[in-house]
C-alpha cells in the first residue's frame, strides 16, 4: 500500500533532520538508547518502562552530546576519509572517547537509580565492555579496509 500522507511526513521530517543535525544525533541517540534497552529486557524478562527511561536519559543527556561534539572535532581535526584517516579516527575514538561514554553509561544509569555506590557498576563492568567494544572496532576496521581494497578474504 502506499501512504502519501507518511511519505510527506517523512520527508519533512528528513529535511528537518539533514538542516539540523544537531537535533538529529539527539533524536537518534536517545532513540537508540532506548530501543536497545527495550530489546535487551524484552528478551530477558518483563518490561520495566522507568529503566528504559533511564537509560534514554543518560542517552540524550550525556551521549549525544558528547558524540555529537566528539565526532565533529575529530573531523575538523582531521578532515577526510581514506583507511588512513578513518583508521587514525577510530583508534582516537577508541583510545579517549569509547572509556568516557562506557565510565557514563553505567556512573549515570546508577546515579539515576539512586545506587549507594555509583562507582560499583562501573568497576564490574567496565573492563569487560571496553574490551567488546575494541575487538568490534577491530572487526569493522578489517571489513571497512576490505572494501576499500576489494579483498578476496572478507
Amino acid at each position: 500500500m502506499y501512504y502519501p500522507c507518511l511519505v510527506v511526513i517523512m520527508n519533512r521530517a528528513w529535511v528537518l533532520f539533514k538542516s539540523h543535525p544537531y537535533i538529529s544525533n539527539v533524536v537518534g541517540y536517545t532513540t537508540l538508547f532506548a530501543t536497545a534497552d527495550l530489546i535487551q529486557q524484552s528478551m530477558l524478562h518483563s518490561i520495566n518502562w522507568a529503566q528504559t527511561a533511564r537509560v534514554a536519559l543518560v542517552g540524550f543527556c550525556f551521549h549525544a552530546n558528547f558524540n555529537y561534539h566528539w565526532l565533529r572535532g575529530l573531523e575538523r581535526m582531521f578532515p577526510g576519509g581514506g583507511i588512513r584517516r578513518v583508521s587514525l579516527k577510530v583508534f582516537l575514538d577508541q583510545l579517549f572517547a569509547a572509556p568516557m561514554t562506557i565510565s557514563a553509561f553505567y556512573i549515570g544509569l546508577s546515579t539515576l537509580e539512586g545506587a549507594e555506590d555509583p562507582l560499583e557498576d562501573w568497576r564490574t563492568k567496565f573492563w569487560t565492555s571496553y574490551k567488546v567494544t575494541k575487538r568490534n572496532t577491530g572487526r569493522t576496521l578489517f571489513t571497512i579496509n576490505c572494501i576499500g581494497q576489494q579483498c578476496r578474504y572478507c
